[in-house]
């Protein structure tokens, strides 16, 4: 192994307020001491002075909680890592994080510290490892209930920093409660903290073969595995610099370097792929390299996010996203799991919840089907304590967040076959509710939320109504999927409707945290306009819309746009973005903490980051509009939604998989079960998080 010298990056440890008043600090080191355990048996161990602060936290803690024992184990390449500095971290919502115990592991890599049972709540706690190679910081987070073993490796350290890349910053972890427990609870998904081995989902047979995530964290992990074995200076500081991302400061151990992939993990994907080539060159005959970690990427990806599909619970062609107080997903569903559906036979699907690490929450094949709401398009909303269903059939749903159905829904104060085909819900910070009726050419709303002042208004200009946003000023945008503009009214006096132009078909509308109005429209201005009659149902819309594009359309010719118009009413662009032909037929977008756009990009397959009216973290001369990345994967089918929830996390909704499955009268048996999308996608750190539910524009926690 190389020599090098350990450059402390670690925080210091922070001491109680009351502490020096106790008990003289000699007194306090030496009570540490006592409970302090040499990993080669039960011999105390005397804290060197610079843990003075340390000592008396531990001191502290002995006598408000009683302790437990983590026991586990440092291993770098498989292999234990003697002489190891392992420290126990509580994080604080309110500052840095907490030293609790700290220990040195022994020649079979193994240590042993106490943890308090008792914990604030809304606290995790996590391991780093450091030494005795210099700039090697391994990272396990074990979240708010740590286990009694534990393991800090490689694997470890990516899906940690991942997981947590919006909360690291010098080797700390700290942030909101609750998008740090959204992380560590979905850190389980990629890998065991427990083990140190893969996770449950990423070893499912849905993400083990369909996506590349499972080679993507072997070949990182081989990274920081070069870094403390095979490398040479010179690749080490390579390895540093590439793991740099635009306008971030460059990290000085492999702690921070995760972190910095994880946020920005295509930044200099190309150049992270070389370092691996050059750390374990392949065979002269294309054989094996002599990487630690099979299986890894025979090719240079596009991009190293860590991306999982989760199934169950009645996924089946989701439509659009909504994330609650606690981060759960939820989403209403187009067609039935298992069925054969299509725009011209279906059976509508219900709505499904997904737990912040994707656990499915509702009944299989149905989901929950309140009121017996089922076949939802564009119609779920979420709103401080219930989720709102819209369904194309016209009938009105309302859940608590457990799933129960709201009594106060089963009879909405509108005559039967008063309402059409119903489409997007907009919930306002006042916790007014807006629903669009795509047939009818109105709006329902519910004042406050109740549902026994529901009523129907009119507004000019509506044509087939799809997304429906409500900005800080009570203005109500709605995106018309029947034409190529929007219409904002005041939310208190309708008859002041303005009509503002947008490209052709407007479906997903979101609010930046300046009020700028975001746009997603399925063709370009200049792009040949579907003759969708009035009156038709959503989905003959969509049937139409789809054979009105699949045949016009090709990598070199797509259409769609996506449009930010101010609060003012200005257009950013007179043509709306197109990202340089990456915009394929646009669908849902959402905004991140940072006001950056994530587009679902339906016809191309994959989620588009744009820059927004905020371009701070990104390169220098990026500007609105500017597309970053774009993301595909195995996993990712035709994108109907996208949504950011607390810690960063990206959730994709599947919509519709296989054309032919669903736009053939006859379609092939083989596959007639694959036209709708399978399956809600998570990309892990790579977005700014935001406050959830939303409700009016985007929140930062």
């Amino acid at each position: 192994m190389p020599n090098g010298q350990w450059i402390g990056v670690l925080p210091e440890a922070k001491a109680p307020a009351s502490a020096s008043a106790a008990a003289p600090a000699s007194e306090k080191i030496a009570t540490a001491g006592e409970r302090h355990r040499s990993p080669h048996g039960d011999q105390p161990v005397r804290l060197p002075s610079r843990f003075a602060s340390l000592a008396l936290s531990l001191a502290l803690l002995s006598v408000t909680a009683a302790a437990q024992a983590i026991e586990g184990t440092v291993t770098t390449a498989g292999h234990p890592l003697a002489a190891a500095r392992v420290v126990l971290w509580r994080t604080d919502t309110r500052g840095a994080p907490t030293a609790l115990d700290e220990g040195t592991t022994d020649a079979a890599g193994r240590f042993r510290l106490d943890a308090p049972i008792a914990h604030t709540d809304g606290e995790i706690l996590y391991l780093t490892s450091s030494g005795p190679v210099g700039g090697v910081v391994l990272l396990s987070v074990l979240g708010g209930n740590p286990p009694e073993q534990a393991v800090v490796n490689e694997l470890t350290t990516v899906a940690s920093a991942f997981t947590h890349a919006r909360f690291i910053a010098s080797g700390a972890i700290a942030g909101d409660a609750l998008g740090l427990h959204i992380a560590a609870g979905n850190l389980r998904n990629l890998v065991d903290p427990v083990t140190g081995t893969w996770g449950r989902v990423l070893l499912d047979p849905v993400n083990s073969t369909q996506n590349t995530t499972l080679a993507r964290l072997n070949t990182l992990g081989a990274l920081l595995c070069a870094f403390a074995t095979v490398a040479d200076d010179a690749w080490r500081a390579d390895f540093l610099q590439a793991a740099t991302p635009a306008g971030g400061a460059k990290p000085d151990n492999t702690l921070d370097a995760a972190a910095g992939i994880g946020r920005a993990p295509w930044a200099h994907a190309a150049a992270l792929y070389d370092l691996f080539d050059k750390a374990y060159p392949r065979g002269a005959d294309g054989g094996r390299r002599g990487a630690p970690f099979l299986p890894y990427l025979d090719y240079v990806p596009a991009d190293f996010a860590l991306i999982l599909k989760f199934a169950g619970g009645g996924i089946y062609s989701a439509g659009r996203l909504g994330i609650d107080s606690n981060g759960n997903v939820w989403s209403g569903q187009s067609w039935m799991a298992g069925s054969q559906s299509s725009p011209m036979r279906n059976i509508g699907g219900g709505t499904i919840k997904l737990a912040p690490d994707g656990t499915a929450l509702s009944p299989p094949i149905t989901g929950f089907t309140p009121m017996g709401v089922d076949g939802i398009g564009w119609g779920t909303g979420v709103s401080a304590d219930r989720v709102w269903l819209a369904g194309m059939d016209g009938r009105l749903g309302l859940m608590d967040l457990a799933g129960r159905p709201l009594d106060e829904a089963a009879t909405p104060p509108f005559a039967t076959g008063e309402l059409g085909g119903l489409m997007g819900v907009g919930v306002a910070a006042n916790g007014d509710v807006w629903i669009a009726d795509g047939t009818r050419n109105n709006l329902l709303h519910f004042p406050g939320g109740r549902v026994a002042d529901g009523r129907i208004v009119e507004i000019d200009g509506l044509r087939s109504p799809f997304g429906i946003a409500v900005d800080n000023e009570n203005r109500v945008w709605v995106g018309n999927s029947g034409s190529d503009t929007l219409v904002r009214f005041p939310a208190d006096d309708p008859s002041k409707a303005e009509t503002f132009r947008a490209g052709v078909s407007v479906r997903g509308v979101a609010l930046d945290s300046k009020g700028n109005l975001w746009a997603a429209s399925n063709m370009s201005p200049d792009f040949p306009p579907p003759a969708i009659p009035d009156g038709a149902s959503m989905m003959e819309q969509i049937q139409i819309l789809l054979n009105h594009v699949k045949d016009r359309l090709s990598p070199e010719n797509p259409t769609g746009v996506v449009d930010m118009i101010r609060p003012d009413g200005t257009r950013a662009a007179p043509m709306g973005f197109t990202g340089d032909k990456a915009i394929s037929v646009p669908w849902g977008l959402s905004i991140d903490g940072n006001d950056d756009v994530w587009v679902g990009n339906f016809w191309g397959r994959g989620v588009v980051l744009m820059a927004g009216d905020h371009t701070q973290g990104h390169g220098d001369g990026t500007r609105t509009g500017d597309v970053i990345h774009v993301f595909q994967s195995g996993s990712i089918q035709m994108v109907s939604d996208v949504a950011i929830d607390p810690a960063g996390t990206v959730w994709i909704a599947n919509n519709l998989n296989d054309i032919a499955a669903m736009s053939t009268a006859d379609p092939p048996r083989a596959i007639s079960t694959q036209g709708g999308g399978d399956g809600i996608v998570a990309i892990y750190g790579v977005a700014a998080p935001v406050k959830t539910p939303l409700m009016g524009q985007v929140r930062r926690p």
